[in-house]
């Protein structure tokens, strides 16, 4: 499989001039118009919040299946604690009736506003009563796990750098649309984002006919950052960039993978992708039979269990998602109708959940 063409876009460093804030805005502007997705460096994340993000994320995993299963998710469409494998079929979420995705995850959300508390039960206080099923959503209390204590104030702590990281590349999105920098801010200042932490374990026998690590889909949102390893069987991209073919995304060493959401291709008009991308399964070994799924190179077993991080950022429960002027242009019509944040990812979600 061939590797897709990925820009990789150094960030301007804090406090840099209007020159420099332009460039980057440019080079992002050009890959989100021809590809969706560039990876992202000078990011400023602490190495070490990312190190402990990743190995309680892996210790997690590792433990058995029961244990894992005391923060499962409590009922369909719940959408933060555990999640096993073939639990979710994300290709469903464009239609699909593809087979569940071979991976298992674990999803904490964003910390209620001030003004809304679950324990008040009154959501009416910051969105309204109308919203409070919705709110309620948005709002779930994540399930944590006991072990490893590691784990929560960890992901706690890389869910904040994402935040900030987010936030931003907005501001240079919106500096990309000719928009003022902070014209996004009253959209993203109360986000709903959702870090997910995901582990594709490997195969012990053969996938169903079409079945993959995750089928092909769109993100939901505004802006996607992940951070993954260099595995095999990751993730792939299709689009005219790529000649409508499946191409591999490469790692890059000490950057973020971004890609634009299903919102901010709204937002845009379509002026910027909301690419179409899976997570492949790992090449066979030729020397094997169809049912041997070990990859070897030379005789020697190649890991091929895959873990990544990625942050979902999600606009506010009620921002009203509609063509930014800038880019419909006074003579453009529209090409999708208003819609609000919340109730977007909320259907998306509800519709690649499996089982009961």
């Amino acid at each position: 499989m061939e590797v897709a063409v990925v820009p990789v876009i150094a960030l301007p460093p804090e406090g840099c001039g209007e020159d420099a804030l332009v460039e980057a805005a440019r080079a992002i502007d050009i890959a989100c118009r021809h590809v969706g997705f560039f990876a992202v460096t000078n990011h400023s994340v602490p190495k070490e919040v990312i190190g402990a993000a990743w190995e309680a994320t892996r210790t997690f995993f590792d433990a058995p299946a029961e244990e894992k299963m005391r923060v499962g998710m409590p009922y369909k469409g719940y959408p933060y604690g555990y999640s096993g494998l073939c639990s979710e079929a994300l290709s469903n979420s464009q239609g699909s009736c593809s087979p569940p995705d071979l991976k298992e995850t674990f999803s904490i959300g964003p910390t209620p506003p001030p003004k809304y508390s679950v324990a008040e039960n009154a959501p009416g206080e910051a969105f309204g009563a109308e919203e409070e099923e919705a709110v309620k959503f948005a709002y779930a209390v994540t399930q944590w796990p006991q072990s490893p204590p590691s784990l929560q104030p960890a992901l706690e702590a890389y869910y904040v750098e994402m935040q900030w990281l987010a936030a931003r590349l907005m501001s240079l999105m919106a500096i990309a649309l000719g928009l003022p920098p902070s014209f996004f801010v009253p959209l993203i200042d109360r986000h709903i984002s959702a870090l997910r932490c995901v582990n594709y374990p490997e195969l012990n026998g053969a996938p169903a006919p079409g079945q993959l690590r995750a089928g092909a889909h769109s993100d939901y949102g505004s802006i996607t950052i992940l951070l993954g390893e260099d595995r095999p069987g990751g993730l792939e991209i299709c689009t005219v960039a790529t000649n409508n073919e499946w191409q591999r995304v490469p790692t890059v060493d000490g950057a973020f993978i971004v890609n634009v959401g299903d919102l901010m291709a709204r937002w845009t008009n379509d002026r910027w992708l909301s690419t179409l991308h899976r997570v492949g399964l790992p090449n066979l070994d030729p020397h094997h039979d169809h049912h041997q799924f070990e990859k070897t190179v030379d005789g020697e077993k190649v890991v091929t269990r895959r873990q990544s991080l990625v942050f979902f950022h999600q606009p506010n429960w009620d921002a009203r998602i509609e063509c930014i002027g800038s880019t419909c242009g006074e003579r453009s019509e529209s090409k999708y109708p208003p819609i609000t944040s919340g109730r977007y990812l909320m259907s998306k979600f509800q519709s690649t959940v499996q089982g009961n």
